[in-house]
């Protein structure tokens, strides 16, 4: 049986975020299988896993969730699909924001 985690959540408020990409929070210590991105803004926001390439457009104000194991069951922590342990999340802006941060929520499983 898998039980269910929730991670603590990975945040950078307004006043880091640039057009250049910055570090949310830390990366990874558990295999993600679903997560959320609020971009609590007002400004649009380009997230990337490797600060180089544009991954994952979110609009001010809003947010995107994912579950990227929908369906897998979880053998010994070791699924097909999941945001690895290590993976840093990254941020820049699209147009800038003047208030709010960003954050990153995520939940992962442990066999129990």
């Amino acid at each position: 049986m898998s039980i269910v985690r929730i991670d603590a959540y990975r945040t950078l408020g307004f006043a880091s975020i640039s057009g250049t990409y910055a570090a949310v929070g830390t990366p990874l210590t558990s295999n993600w299988r679903a997560f959320r991105i609020v971009n609590n803004t007002d400004g649009d926001m380009i997230f990337s896993v490797d600060a180089i390439n544009d991954n994952l457009f979110v609009p001010a104000g809003s947010f995107v969730l994912y579950d990227v194991s929908t369906n897998t069951a979880n053998t010994s922590d070791n699924d097909a699909m999941v945001f690895q342990i290590g993976t840093q999340f990254y941020v820049k802006q699209s147009t800038a924001p003047t208030k709010g941060s960003v954050y990153i929520e995520g939940i992962f499983a442990r066999v129990s």
